[in-house]
């Protein structure tokens, strides 16, 4: 077996059964062995496992990697993904592995659907998630043309989140492994989607899946996750965002929300909903944002408890529950967990239909809820299973 190649400390790389770890992916896919599986590879170690795996477990593995990016200083940065080195370490990847791999410049439809959307975001006050927009456009939409027209049966990713038959549909569950979960930035996935998506890593846990790779000689096992967002190189996103849309640059005033003017800013692209550092205003209590205007480019702060959000407005919804649409179980006021931010826990909710607007009224106030963000929903019965969600287009806050 070849030496792991010590890119980084790597604390838990745990010896993984393979036997077991190829039947789960088997397992995980459901085709019969032989069938064309597109195996989609962005250079990291879980998009490997995967095209290993499947090529393992007999199956007709293509990989395709998306070239989305290539800015200067993400060509040798580790932890990145979709740009220079990162290509490089999926094709020489697949190429130990043994199956066909294309590169597909898709760098246009990149910027397109997701840059220029997340810049634009923030000149309208928002925090967007651009990881989302990238799933659900690029990736989940645009290669999954690509793998049908290569004649694939189905697609297979390495993100961490269980697909699960019932009857005739597919349902979206979270991985085993709940501190590595996904189904947040996948919540927009439609059901034809993810009828067509295989994720075989649901249930290994990440030290698992890195020990598959070094079993494997894989000189990616110790690879570094990406941390940043993967088009921000320098993880200073300002920076992009001032140079696609300088017009963010305008200075206004900083205002209590009692009315009282307290300074000024240098652009409204500098802050976000509940961010208390930065502010540069004093006066005597803790301030945080509470509110964005930037029709008149004031930035509205506040005390804490004004962060608490009632309820919101979703837009550009998708629904993967038992009713037919979102909206037939908003009129029902259907409850169930509403996950405002990938790393907060879900919270007690119900759907509720309001002037043709599909809403979220929380049971108890849910603290820092911005415009822009995802609002992913589970079922309160079964909280593993993903209900579908929207992005949150407005915010009511609990009275003050």
């Amino acid at each position: 077996m070849t030496l792991v190649e010590d890119l980084c400390p790597v604390p838990d790389i745990r010896r993984t059964d393979m036997d077991a770890a190829v039947e789960s992916a088997r397992a995980a896919v459901g085709l019969p062995v032989g069938a064309r599986i597109v195996a989609a590879m962005s250079g990291g170690v879980d998009s490997t496992v995967v095209a290993a795996l499947l090529h393992k477990a007999g199956y007709d593995v293509v990989g395709v990697t998306l070239q989305l990016y290539d800015h200067g200083a993400a060509l040798k940065k580790k932890g990145a993904c979709c740009a220079g080195q990162d290509i490089h370490d999926a094709r020489l990847a697949a190429e130990m592995i043994g199956i066909p791999h294309y590169v597909l410049d898709y760098e246009s439809r990149f910027k397109d659907a997701v840059i220029d959307q997340f810049a634009d975001s923030y000149l309208k006050g928002q925090t967007p998630v651009p990881c989302i927009r990238c799933n659900q456009t690029v990736k989940f939409r645009d290669l999954l043309d690509v793998a049908r027209d290569l004649g694939a049966e189905a697609m297979a990713t390495g993100h961490y989140v269980r697909r699960a038959a019932v009857g005739n549909r597919s349902q979206m569950r979270k991985a085993i492994d709940h501190s590595r979960d996904q189904s947040y930035f996948l919540f927009a996935t439609t059901q034809n989607q993810l009828d067509y998506l295989r994720f075989p890593l649901a249930d290994l846990e990440k030290p698992q899946v890195r020990g598959v790779a070094a079993e494997l000689g894989l000189k990616i096992a110790a690879k570094p996750d990406s941390q940043d967002i993967c088009f921000v190189p320098s993880g200073d996103y300002r920076t992009l965002i001032d140079r696609l849309r300088p017009q963010g640059r305008e200075a206004g005033e900083i205002v209590h929300m009692d009315g009282r003017v307290l300074g000024s800013h240098a652009g409204i692209t500098d802050y976000t909903i509940g961010q208390r550092r930065g502010l540069n205003v004093a006066v005597g209590e803790p301030l945080f944002v509470v509110k964005l205007e930037p029709e008149t480019r004031r930035v509205i702060v506040g005390p804490r408890e004004a962060l608490l959000t009632a309820s919101l407005t979703l837009e550009e919804t998708n629904w993967l529950g038992d009713e037919a649409t979102i909206q037939e179980a908003a009129t029902s006021g259907l409850p169930v967990l509403a996950r405002v931010r990938s790393t907060r826990q879900p919270s007690p909710a119900r759907l509720a239909l309001i002037d043709g607007d599909v809403r979220i009224v929380f049971d108890e106030g849910e603290e820092g809820v911005a415009p822009g963000q995802a609002c992913a929903l589970y079922d309160p019965a079964d909280p593993d299973r993903v209900l579908g969600g929207g992005f949150i287009r407005d915010t009511t806050a609990v009275a003050v």
